[in-house]
């Protein structure tokens, strides 16, 4: 299959785009995209400090190198969970952003240690607070950290490596549970709110997964391929094979399954009305938005889970 720009030996086929490219082509096309969803979506401008959250898998790391090559002045979050089960899944995927960043001298890299700055790894705080998989934690201890860092640091907009095949997975549940709440949340730009929350964004949302490995590949990103020991089961994986098979049988379903949710939002903004009542304050703990009276519940499950170790260290037996 040659490419459709130059005639050259194509290295991806894209059925649902009907466009085969190079290796030359196809990187210059997924960056000049991307570019265009940044001004499409009125995301952020040339002026504005990036903030990328980089976890060490592909999405994350493509889109930090792409940011960069486009001339953004884009810098690097990573949150050390933690996370090892045997599998060393917090110290590989660091490796893999270090090296990324050592490459690229030019930006700046943060990092928080969970364990190290709240007394807890992620797995131990779960094991305190919701009992079970550390998904929920996981995701509460991230957006809160990732939110902070930015405002802390200057940064006005966070943006996250969320590809189509995550949007989609993520849509199709929201959609299946008619969680409006989500729904209404969802999309391309999550604007700032009240209380010191920084604007989100996902750049790389209308790319497939496969598109941002491909990129990650042929650029020689070195990122961890291993997904996290605790996603085995999750429901999101079950929604992305669903939306895999649909795609199989008809290219492009999940864009236009994901393009039409966000049509429809935008001519019809009565159909997921902004939730009346629901006002946000800072916590008197981290200064962080909340709608609890008092505390945030970030700051309510590191306060049980220092509560908790403090309890097991009285009655260990000296």
């Amino acid at each position: 299959m040659k490419c459709r720009k130059c005639s050259a030996r194509a290295v991806i086929n894209m059925r649902q785009h009907k466009l085969a490219l190079c290796k030359t082509h196809f990187i210059a096309w997924m960056q000049e995209q991307t570019e265009r969803f940044i001004h499409h979506y009125r995301m952020f401008a040339r002026d504005e400090r990036v903030l990328v959250a980089v976890s060490g898998g592909k999405d994350s790391l493509a889109l930090w190198d792409i940011l960069l090559t486009l001339g953004y002045r884009a810098d690097g979050l990573y949150i050390d969970l933690g996370i090892d089960e045997g599998t060393a899944y917090s110290e590989t995927s660091y490796a893999c952003v270090r090296a990324f960043a050592a490459r690229h001298p030019e930006a700046v890299l943060h990092t928080v240690d969970v364990a190290a700055v709240y007394g807890a790894s992620i797995p131990e705080a779960a094991q305190v607070f919701h009992q079970g998989k550390p998904c929920s934690t996981c995701g509460l201890a991230k957006r809160h950290i990732m939110n902070r860092v930015a405002g802390d640091k200057g940064y006005s907009v966070l943006a996250t490596g969320h590809n189509l095949d995550d949007e989609a997975a993520t849509l199709l549940g929201n959609t299946l549970s008619w969680s409006v709440e989500y729904l209404r949340r969802q999309g391309p730009v999550l604007p700032p709110g009240e209380a010191g929350l920084v604007r989100k964004v996902k750049p790389l949302c209308r790319f497939y997964e496969r598109e941002t490995a491909a990129y990650a590949l042929l650029r020689g990103i070195d990122y961890i391929y291993d997904e996290c020991p605790f996603a085995a089961d999750a429901t999101s994986l079950r929604y992305k094979e669903l939306l895999n098979a649909l795609e199989q049988d008809s290219p492009g379903s999940k864009l236009r399954f994901y393009l039409n949710f966000l049509r429809a939002r935008e001519q019809h903004p009565d159909f997921l009305p902004d939730e009346a009542g629901l006002t946000l304050h800072a916590c008197p703990t981290c200064g962080q938005a909340t709608t609890n009276d008092g505390d945030c519940t970030f700051c309510r499950m590191w306060d049980r889970v220092r509560r908790f170790k403090a309890q097991e260290v009285a009655t260990t037996p000296a």
